[in-house]
Parts: C-alpha cells; structure tokens; sequence
C-alpha cells in the first residue's frame, strides 16, 4: 500500500512521525508528507497504474493511508482533459486544454482533497472534525464525513453560494454561517477546537488534504502519457491544488516517471478583488499580506491570506510561471464563452483562467504554440446566483 515514510515541517525541514494526530508542526509551519520514493520506484511501475481503481487511490502508494479499509471513497479522480479547439482558436492558443474537475463528488476538486484528509481521520481514530470554507471545501468536507461516520462541524461566510448551504445541511453537517470571512470562520474555529474536542481540517493546518490535491498532477501525466504540458493555469485560493501539483511533479522526478526539466509553468489566477498572491509576486515578496476588503464573485478565491503562500510563491518561481489577477466581469464573460463555444458549464474561478489566457497570450507571456492546461475547479451550476448577473430571467 503506502510507501510513507514520515511527516515534514514546510519551514524548518523538522520530521515528525506519519502516524500521529497532527495539524500544524510545532514550529508553526504546515507538514508536509513524505515517502520512500527508492521503495516505490523499485515496487511500483507506472505501466501497472491503469489496472488499479478508476479513482485516485490508483496513486495510493504515494498516499498517506497504511490500511486499505480506512479509505473513504466516493469516486473522486479520473475527471476528463478536454481539448479545446474552438475556445483555443477564440483565444488565440493552438494546443488548449481543460481539466474538469467540476465533474468530481460534490462537483469541485474539493473531494481529492478531502477524501484523503477524512481517511486519515478515520485511520487515525478521529471522531469529530471542524473546517472554515469559502464553499466548496464545506461540501466535500460534509459528504466524506458523512460516508465515514464522523461529526462535521462547519463556518462558512453568510454569502457563500446557497448550493453550498444546501449540500452540508443534507449531509448532516452542523452549519454555521459566519458575518465575515473565510479568515473570521477559521478564527472562531480555532478559538472552540480544543473545548469542542475538534480536529481541524483547515487548508494545510493539517498534512493530508495537500496529498489528495496532488493526484491532480499524476492524473495530468498519466492522461498525457507521462509529457507535461507547457504550462498550467489554476485559480488560487488556498493554493493547495498548485503546491500539491508541484509536489506531485518533484515526486514523479525522483520516481523517473518524467524528465528532469520537464515541468510546465505554474500560473496562479486571482481575482482583482483578492490577489494577495498576486501582489507578492509583483513585489518579490516571499510572504503575502492580508488582502484587506477582499470581495469576488469567485468564491473560492476569496482568500485574503493563504497560509501556503510561500509555497505557492516558491512553485510559480521555480517553474517560470507567474501571478495573475482577473475581474469578476472578465471571468463571467470568459465562462459564458466557454460554455458557447466547448459546451461545458464551469465555475468563475476556472473561468477567470481563461480569461487570464487571453491576457498572457496577447502580453506575450505565453506562446500561442505551447500546451496549455487550465485547471477547471468546480461545477458552474453551483454558481447560480453569480452567472445570473449574465442571465437575467
């Protein structure tokens, strides 16, 4: 099963044990894991993945669970890469592509991530846990909770859009709605965790989550037959999706199942109401700073401060790439194309990269010639409420 070895402080390079109840290291920092990659090359061959499950646990060597019946699974994985001729040629980009990862459980690639951090709850004799969510995370949090059996607690902004309320509420889930924030729903939930006997599961304050974005990056190289493409666009909110796929592409290396040197260009996508990424990029900042009166319709991206910012720095440096902010009109407009031109309905924050397409192909940033991939996060019909300033009934 797992190759694991043990757990790694993100700032001061500290190992920990895998097998404990972990959220941020005693230094502050988020854990990474790590594996024995020597094992997992001599024992596992990528020819032998297309055999496993139709799922992300196909990866499950490079994942964290040790017992095979610890796994909750609802079908997460395996979501469709697109061609997308007609919006290439709109765009001006030969060789487009689209990951639909709206085509998950509870329709976001929340379920990656969240289906690995719930089967470690369950591995690790975790019976409650607590998260803030801009949405998306909330639903899938909600669902796997539900297929394991474990009490979820969780603080969503008033405004998060209603599909997001509905799903946790059917699930079973205890809601609150919070007059802020995704920083103020975290704030309370790290105030009542240690009285309430949660475990948090919020965006790297624990180790796992990050290990199920990352199939994004195998999945990308397997459905491309071990080539990368040129360049990946993804909306950063939290920015896991981005530091799991770096972290993915750096074990794929060692494991000799791609090229050194072969990695695309990581480009983060903002919203102009939220871009602290984007800032810090622009002024060669390690750290970002706490992007006051964050406001977009994109609500996954509205995330004043990740606290993976510095990885998602260090990702979009060392790969070449680089840090964009898109309006929430130019998003809409970019979706509604989209789903003319390709018939596919996505949410505004997979929108926005195609936006931020146009804009790099016509700054010169990008080369009309190179594969590019946008990573798609959501369903669009969860986004209702924003696509219908378009629509008006």
């Amino acid at each position: 099963m797992t190759t694991v070895s043990h757990l790694e402080c993100s700032g001061t390079g500290k190992t920990y044990p895998a097998n404990e109840v972990r959220n941020l290291s005693p230094d502050g920092w988020p854990l990474l894991v790590r594996y024995d990659l020597e094992k997992a090359r001599d024992g596992w061959n990528r020819d032998w993945i297309s055999s496993g499950p139709t799922n992300m646990w196909r990866y499950a060597p490079v994942l964290p669970v040790s017992k095979p019946p610890s796994i909750v699974t609802l079908g997460e994985g395996m979501t469709p890469l697109v061609r997308s001729p007609r919006l290439g040629a709109a765009l001006g980009a030969k060789d487009l592509w689209i990951k639909d990862e709206g085509l998950n459980p509870t329709a976001s690639f929340k379920a990656r991530g969240l289906s690995c951090a719930i089967s470690m709850c369950k591995e690790l004799g975790i019976q409650k846990i607590a998260i803030p969510s801009a949405g998306n995370a909330a639903s899938a949090s909600a669902a796997y909770a539900a297929a394991a059996g474990i009490e979820c607690h969780i603080f969503m902004p008033q405004d998060v859009p209603h599909s997001n309320y509905i799903e946790c509420k059917a699930f079973g889930a205890e809601v609150t709605l919070v007059d802020g924030l995704i920083s103020d729903c975290a704030r309370i939930v790290g105030e009542r965790k240690d009285a309430e006997g949660w475990f948090e599961v919020s965006t790297l304050k624990e180790p796992y989550r990050i290990e199920g974005k990352k199939t994004m990056g195998y999945e990308l190289a397997e459905q491309l037959q071990w080539r990368l493409p040129d360049v990946i666009l993804y909306p950063t909110g939290g920015g896991v999706g981005l530091i799991g796929m770096w972290k993915a592409f750096e074990e794929m290396e060692a494991l000799g199942w791609i090229l050194p040197g072969q990695r695309p260009k990581m480009i983060a996508v903002q919203a102009e109401g939220c871009q602290p990424v984007v800032k810090a990029f622009a002024e060669g900042a390690e750290r970002s700073v706490f992007f006051e009166n964050a406001h977009t319709v994109s609500s996954g991206l509205r995330v004043p401060k990740p606290l993976g910012d510095f990885l998602i720095l260090r990702a979009i440096r060392e790969s070449g790439g680089t840090a964009i902010a898109i309006s929430d009109d130019d998003a809409l407009s970019a979706g509604a194309e989209l789903a003319r031109l390709e018939g596919m309905f996505v949410a505004p924050e997979g929108a926005a990269c195609v936006a931020a397409v146009r804009k790099l192909l016509v700054s010169g940033f990008l080369d009309p010639s190179e594969k590019i991939v946008i990573y798609n996060t959501g369903a669009g019909l969860k986004y209702l409420e924003a696509y219908s300033t378009l629509f008006p009934r």
